[in-house]
């Protein structure tokens, strides 16, 4: 007979909220990446055009821990104009010893949202200037907002500018996020006027032409670009690169799939360059930004060491507090 614990979606928001914890546990994740023999396969990808949709499934074992993670994460972005969240999802934690279910996770990518917001964090932490107080949003969505709320947890943001193709999801979204958060937050109709003079700018879209043009980067600025997940999507002029200290979430996803993909298409970039990644950073084995007036980028791909790290710190929290439903077959 084998055991296994059941979470719902109201079970992980409940103990898994977007806090200090939760990115110090992906930050650990990115340490891990850098130092550990982690297995992290490619991503495995099903692409369904007539839809809009796409299916990624992601793992990772990382030495040490008792759990692994396999996510399927479904994001099907015609969904909004139907009354339905673009993005889904489940995880399920296995054993690393045995390989029996641990638990089965159905957060409906609640998981995926606060550990892609977390890494954000991670890279803003180590990537954007301390004083860093001006956030821009390109973007309207649940990410978005998650972002600068993430965003917030490490560097004193007290304002932020929002923009979207959609004026009205710009507006709704932006006195959303200045109610819960606190801080001014102002929609802005031209995404040019709301990156000037950000500290801290914040791709989050689906797009498949650059929203942000390289001409617009400004001495200082950090940028994370976090919705080029896959080889059609492309949130940045390919030229931006070259302006900036780029920093990768995984060198061997962003030449395949991410923002560095482009620019090597595009013929700007060798093949081969080299570029340090985040997890390099954050273990202190490369160096992030050097600078005030330097320009750096965060190229987030998104991993499967992420998955199984947040999958590790819910089933943790889901033990101490007795939460979820515990389920034997």
């Amino acid at each position: 007979m084998t055991r296994m614990k059941i979470l719902t979606e109201a079970d992980l928001r409940r103990i898994v909220p977007l806090d200090r914890e939760a990115v110090a546990c992906v930050e650990d994740a990115f340490h891990a990446l850098a130092t550990k023999s982690v297995a992290m396969p490619p991503i495995l990808r099903l692409d369904i055009p007539e839809h809009r949709g796409e299916v990624d499934v992601k793992t990772a074992y990382v030495p040490g821990l008792d759990g692994f993670a396999i996510k399927i994460s479904p994001g099907f972005f015609d969904n909004p104009s139907i009354g339905l969240p673009s993005t889904n999802g489940m995880m399920v934690l296995l054993s690393s010893r045995t390989g029996l279910v641990q638990a089965l996770l159905l957060d409906n990518g609640y998981l995926t949202d606060v550990r892609t917001a977390a890494a954000g964090a991670v890279a803003a932490k180590h990537l954007a200037r301390e004083d860093s107080s001006v956030a821009a949003i390109l973007g309207a969505g649940m990410q978005a907002g998650l972002q600068l709320e993430a965003l917030s947890l490490v560097r004193p943001i007290r304002e932020a500018r929002l923009w979207a193709r959609k004026a009205s999801r710009a507006e709704a979204a932006a006195a959303a996020l200045s109610e819960k958060l606190g801080i001014p937050v102002r929609a802005v109709a031209d995404p040019k006027a709301a990156v000037a003079d950000a500290d801290v700018i914040v791709t989050t879209t689906p797009s498949e032409e650059p929203i942000l043009q390289a001409e617009w980067l400004q001495a200082g600025q950090h940028v994370t670009a976090m919705g080029s997940d896959a080889e059609h999507k492309n949130e940045l002029d390919p030229n931006a690169i070259l302006r900036a200290t780029y920093v990768a979430d995984s060198l061997k996803q962003t030449r395949r799939l991410g923002e560095l993909h482009h620019a090597i298409a595009a013929g700007i970039v060798s093949p081969g360059a080299e570029f340090a990644e985040l997890g390099h950073v954050v273990a202190g084995l490369r160096g992030g930004r050097s600078r005030a007036d330097e320009i750096t980028i965060a190229d987030l791909t998104g991993t499967g060491i992420q998955d199984t790290a947040i999958a590790t710190l819910a089933f943790a929290r889901a033990e101490a507090a007795d939460a979820g439903v515990a389920f034997e077959s």
